[in-house]
């Protein structure tokens, strides 16, 4: 099959977990043996993958441009994945007018609105409530994943949210988490040891604002207090494209270092201790976090931090909302070299539990096929996604094609 995947960035798997999350979609498509194509609306950047090089074919393509139709029906998918709602908000009636019967596939990566509605409440000082998500932004995104022939969630706390409280019909959604190699003792044997560690770490690009927020809150409460009891210890905080407000942040004096890109996330999460990630809001499941279950190294969280991510398995370390009980656990684990190595063990189960590729990869390419295949009576039984394709995306096209012949002056 011909697979279409209309990206809203170029794919950086050094740099964000969406950047992993893409390169192990394109992997799991390839392994089924299916021609894939990846065109993208974004400008490159230097921490881009060479999707040359794994024999996929890539296309620059502009916004509100008819040049996308003779793209489209060119190439004529049998698949389109648009990865997240706003290319499918602005690609997606391009595509059903054009192939028809193509499938049309949302690659969530989290659920924006909630992590928006999340946001705005820590910022207001409220509690969440999911009527925060009653928002202009999460009117758009049901839409868009009621307009998906299916939807890929991450986070299977997002999943069954999408069925309980918005009705979201079970046959349009798949609850797909990363998909990593398995990890055996050998591995875990071949990882520096506790005492070959120093340090803690920080991970996660400064673009996206739940690490932003979690890096400020390093800085301004929780380092202070970690490094008073522990003055020998520094904290390494990395992460793409970080911005002067953050490299302004770096001070040797505190052992607060902001490194910056790292080339290599496995290696200097290896070279620490425990990584902390005082995550406040968010959604999806947490990138860094698995970083560090696959490199040993324990990790200090939120409930937010580690939302749908280990199910009733013990966590590689301790979770916490209490700022006190936070900064105890860093200064105790930091020094407590048996519960430390049993963290390892507790991340192996975790990991070999919930995100085995092999399994994943074959439950994902299997609902593709079932999906493809029943497409046509799936869309009958979808009443609710023709209305919001008949006036959402009515009003995205003519937005889209008013904007066209402004720009023709």
């Amino acid at each position: 099959m011909q697979i279409l995947i209309i990206g809203y960035v170029w794919p950086e798997p050094n740099s964000s977990a969406a950047g992993s999350r893409m390169m192990q979609l394109i992997e799991s498509l390839q392994s089924a043996s299916f021609s894939v194509h990846f065109a993208t609306p974004a400008q490159t950047t230097e921490h881009m993958v060479n999707l040359g090089e794994m024999g996929i074919s890539t296309s620059q393509i502009e916004l509100n441009q008819s040049s996308f139709d003779d793209y489209i029906i060119s190439l004529n998918p049998d698949i389109v994945i648009f990865d997240r709602f706003m290319m499918e908000e602005q690609f997606a009636w391009r595509v059903e007018k054009h192939c028809p019967n193509a499938l049309r596939l949302l690659n969530t990566e989290d659920l924006h609105s909630l992590r928006s509605a999340r946001h705005k409440a820590v910022k207001s000082g409220q509690n969440f409530q999911l009527s925060d998500m009653h928002s202009d932004l999460g009117i758009r995104e049901i839409a868009a994943i009621l307009r998906s022939d299916l939807t890929l969630m991450i986070s299977e706390y997002e999943y069954q949210l999408l069925q309980d409280k918005f009705n979201v019909p079970a046959y349009q959604l798949m609850h797909l988490p990363f998909m990593l190699e398995k990890v055996d003792q050998t591995k875990l044997d071949s990882l520096p040891s506790f005492e070959e560690r120093a340090h803690f770490i920080s991970i996660g690009n400064f673009r996206h604002e739940p690490n932003w927020d979690a890096v400020l809150q390093l800085k301004t409460e929780i380092w202070p207090k970690i490094r008073k009891q522990l003055p020998q210890a520094q904290l390494h905080v990395y992460g793409a494209y970080p911005p002067p407000k953050a490299t302004q942040l770096h001070n040797e004096k505190q052992g607060f270092l902001i490194k910056g890109w790292a080339k290599d996330a496995n290696q200097v999460m290896q070279n620490a201790r425990v990584c902390l990630a005082p995550i406040r809001f968010g959604a999806g499941i947490k990138g860094k976090l698995v970083e560090a279950m696959q490199n040993g190294t324990s990790s200090i969280t939120t409930s937010i931090g580690a939302e749908a991510m280990h199910g009733d398995f013990a966590w590689n370390g301790v979770i916490s909302d209490d700022m006190d009980e936070f900064i105890q656990s860093a200064v105790s684990l930091y020094q407590d070299e048996p519960s430390w190595k049993a963290n390892q063990n507790k991340a192996i189960q975790i990991l070999n539990h919930f995100y085995h590729k092999n399994e994943w990869q074959q439950k994902f390419i299997e609902r593709l096929i079932d999906s493809k295949a029943n497409q046509t009576l799936n869309r009958q039984q979808n009443f609710m996604g023709l209305m919001v394709r008949h006036h959402s995306l009515k009003s995205t096209q003519y937005m889209s094609q008013w904007i066209e012949a402004k720009n023709k002056g």
